[in-house]
C-alpha cells in the first residue's frame, strides 16, 4: 500500500516508453523516493560512468507519503550521478509537481540514453509521450513553464524543467518546477541538459495514494499537524520570516560566513535579513507547498515590479554576506535570476564570492573580466552581472560555470574554494558549529546542510541543546540525523518537519500508510541502509575517504573576530568516532560484513 505500483522507463535514444511493475520487495528495505531510486540506480549504473554521458540515468521518484495529507507530503527527488561531485546525487524539491506526478499512477520515472533533439515528456493520466521541445530550448524556466502549460490544455498542469544553465551544462544547474521550486544541488539539471531533456509536463492525474489503515493514518496526521503548528520553529519562526529567520541568529552566534569564509560576522545583516524583507515591504504573502502546514515560502515583489519567491536563507547568504553584499534588492534579484536560468543558488553565489577573493588577491586579472564590473566584495552589480555570464558560459562565466573548486583549481589555488567533495559549503561556518562541520565532511553528496542539520541541536536546542564547541559525542548525533533524514526524504516529506516531529511520529504515519509493521529499529535500519548504499556507490565511483574533510581554512585559520573568535573546526577529533560508530573500517569504508548485514551485497 501507499505505492501506485508502476514505474515509467523512458529511453530517450530510441524513444521507447515502458511501464514496469514497482519493486515492492525492495520498498520495505529502501522505502521509496531517495532510497529506492538510489538502490535502482546502484544496481543499473556503472559508478565510473561520465555523469554527462548517455549512459548515466536520471530518476524522478516520489515516496509512499507523497500525494497524501501527511504534513509536507508532496516532495519528489531526482537521483543521478552528479557532475559537480562525481558521486551519487539526490536532489529534493517541493511545490506541487511531485504529488501531481504520483496522481498519474506512477511512482517513478527512469530516463535513459539521450534524445536526438530537444525533447520533453508529456503525461496526462495514463497517456505518456515524448514531444519536441525545440521551441522552448534556450528559454528560461518561467517562459518554458508558461508555454508548456498552455500547450498541455490544462491550466493546472505542472512543469519541471531546466533553463539555459542546464542546457549549457553548468555543473550546478538545477531542475525547477513551478518556476520557483528547485531540485537544486549537485548539478542534476546539467544531466537533464546532457540528455536534451528540457522538461517533464504533468497535465492531470486522477489517482489517490492507497493507504493501509486510512483512519489511523488520518488520526496520526492530525496529531502531527498540531505538533508542527505548536512548535516554535515550524509554527512561528518559519511562517513569520521564512528560512531567513536564521540570519540574525547565526550572525549573533558568530557563524555567518562572510567574504568567502574569511570572517564569520556580517556587519550588514540588518539590511538583508528576514526582518528587513518584511520591513521594507517586499514580502507580499506566505507560500505553501502541497499539504504543508508551515508555509515558509515567500512571495516577493521588488520596487520595480519584479516578482518571484525568496530569497531564502541560503540564497540570501550566498549572494549577500558571502559576497559582502547587503543590498537586499540585488540579492533578491540574483535569486530570481537563478530560478529562471536554472541554477543552484548556493553554488552560484559561493562561486561568485570565491572569484571575488581570487580577484582581490590578484589571481584573477582585471583584463579577464572584459566589460564587466570588478569582482570586488560588496559589489551588488557584480553578483547580477556574473550570474548571467555563468548560465550562458560567456567570458569568465565559462570558468565560473565549473563551480568554485574547478574554477579556483584552474588558477592553481583550489584552497580558496570552500567546498567538500567539490560542492560548495552552505551558510554555517563549521568553526562555530563543530557537529555541522562533521556532517559536511561525511556527507554523501558533498557539503550540504539538509542531510544532517546539526544546527538544530547545536544552535536551536532541538530536540536537545548541545554545546556547539563540544566535539565528544557529536558523531552519534550526526549519524542519527543522517539516517532520519534519509527516511524523511524517501517517504516524500520535507526535512523541516524534523524540527517538530520525532522518529516515532514518522514511524506511525509510515506504518499506517504502507502496512509494513516496522519497529522503530527497523525504520532506522532502512535509513542506515540507504546511507551505506550511497557511500558504497561513491567509493566505487572513485571518491576516496580522504575527501571526508573540510577546506584548510576552516581547519587551520581561526575565526578572526566575533562571538566565535579563535575557533577552528576540530574535525580530526570526531572523524574516527564517526567511522567507528558506523561500523566502518578505520579509513572510512563500509566493511563487507556491514554491507551484508544491510543486504546491500
Amino acid at each position: 500500500m501507499a505505492y501506485m505500483g508502476k514505474i515509467l522507463r523512458v529511453n530517450l535514444s530510441d524513444k521507447s516508453i515502458k511501464k514496469e511493475d514497482f519493486p515492492k520487495e525492495l520498498a520495505k528495505q529502501y522505502l521509496g523516493g531517495r532510497g529506492l531510486a538510489s538502490k535502482i540506480f546502484f544496481d543499473e549504473v556503472d559508478p565510473k560512468v561520465d555523469p554527462l554521458s548517455p549512459e548515466n540515468k536520471l530518476i524522478f521518484a516520489t515516496g509512499p507519503l507523497s500525494l497524501t495529507n501527511a504534513p509536507t507530503g508532496g516532495r519528489y527527488m531526482v537521483i543521478t550521478k552528479g557532475p559537480l561531485t562525481g558521486g551519487i546525487a539526490s536532489s529534493n524539491s517541493g511545490g506541487f509537481f511531485g504529488a501531481k506526478f504520483k496522481a498519474t499512477g506512477y511512482d517513478m520515472i527512469i530516463f535513459e540514453g539521450k534524445a536526438d533533439k530537444p525533447t520533453y515528456l508529456f503525461i496526462d493520466d495514463q497517456t505518456v509521450e515524448l514531444r519536441d521541445a525545440s521551441h522552448v530550448w534556450g528559454k528560461g524556466t518561467e517562459d518554458t513553464t508558461d508555454i508548456l502549460v498552455a500547450e498541455s490544455g490544462h491550466k493546472k498542469a505542472n512543469v519541471a524543467c531546466i533553463g539555459p544553465a542546464g542546457e549549457n551544462l553548468v555543473m550546478f544547474a538545477a531542475i525547477i518546477n513551478e518556476k520557483t521550486r528547485a531540485a537544486g544541488r549537485t548539478g542534476v539539471g546539467a544531466v537533464m541538459g546532457s540528455k536534451l531533456l528540457k522538461a517533464v509536463v504533468v497535465a492531470s492525474g486522477k489517482f489517490k495514494t492507497p493507504l493501509d489503515a486510512p483512519e489511523e493514518f488520518k488520526a496520526a496526521v492530525k496529531a502531527n499537524i498540531k505538533t508542527i503548528r505548536e512548535n516554535g520553529v515550524t509554527g512561528e519562526g518559519l511562517p513569520a520570516l521564512g528560512t531567513k529567520v536564521l540570519d540574525n541568529i547565526i550572525n549573533e552566534l558568530g557563524g555567518y560566513p562572510t567574504r568567502n569564509f574569511q570572517e564569520s560576522v556580517f556587519e550588514g545583516v540588518d539590511e538583508m535579513s528576514g526582518e528587513a524583507l518584511v520591513e521594507k515591504g517586499y514580502l507580499i504573502k506566505n507560500v505553501a507547498c502541497y499539504a504543508c502546514p508551515i508555509a515558509c515560502g515567500r512571495k516577493v515583489t521588488l520596487p520595480d515590479g519584479a516578482e518571484g519567491e525568496g530569497p531564502e536563507y541560503e540564497t540570501g547568504w550566498a549572494y549577500g554576506p558571502h559576497c559582502g553584499v547587503n543590498d537586499l534588492i540585488s540579492i533578491t534579484r540574483a535569486g530570481f535570476m537563478c530560478n529562471n536560468l536554472g541554477m543552484d543558488t548556493i553554488s552560484a553565489g559561493v562561486t561568485v564570492g570565491t572569484a571575488m577573493e581570487l580577484y582581490e588577491r590578484g589571481i584573477i586579472k582585471k583584463e579577464e573580466l572584459g566589460p564587466g564590473p570588478e569582482l570586488k566584495f560588496g559589489s551588488a552589480e557584480a553578483i547580477i552581472y556574473y550570474t548571467k555570464l555563468m548560465a550562458y558560459r560567456q567570458g569568465i562565466g565559462d570558468k565560473l560555470a565549473m563551480g568554485s573548486y574547478r574554477m579556483a583549481e584552474s588558477y592553481g589555488h583550489p584552497e580558496y574554494s570552500m567546498t567538500v567533495k567539490k560542492q560548495e559549503i552552505p551558510a554555517y561556518d563549521p568553526r562555530a558549529v563543530q557537529g555541522q562541520g562533521l556532517a559536511y565532511a561525511t556527507n554523501n553528496r558533498g557539503a550540504d546542510h539538509t542531510r544532517a542539520y546539526l544546527i538544530s541541536p547545536e544552535v536551536l536546542g532541538i530536540p536537545e541543546k548541545l554545546d556547539p564547541q563540544q566535539n565528544e559525542g557529536k558523531a552519534k548525533h550526526v549519524i542519527d540525523s543522517q539516517e532520519l533524514t534519509a527516511i524523511v526524504d524517501s517517504a516524500g516529506l520535507c526535512v523541516f518537519t524534523e524540527f517538530a516531529l520525532s522518529p516515532e511520529d514518522y514511524l506511525t504515519m509510515l506504518n499506517n500508510a504502507t502496512g509494513f509493521g516496522w519497529t522503530l529499529e527497523e525504520m532506522m535500519k532502512a535509513g542506515e541502509r540507504i546511507w551505506n548504499l550511497e557511500r558504497e556507490f561513491n567509493l566505487r565511483a572513485g571518491i576516496e575517504t580522504s575527501l571526508d574533510t573540510l577546506p584548510k581554512r576552516l581547519l587551520e585559520d581561526k575565526i578572526p573576530a566575533g562571538p566565535s573568535a579563535g575557533n577552528t573546526n576540530r574535525l580530526s577529533s570526531m572523524l574516527g568516532d564517526y567511522y567507528k560508530e558506523r561500523g566502518w573500517t578505520k579509513d572510512g569504508k563500509p566493511t563487507q560484513e556491514k554491507l551484508k548485514e544491510l543486504g546491500i551485497i
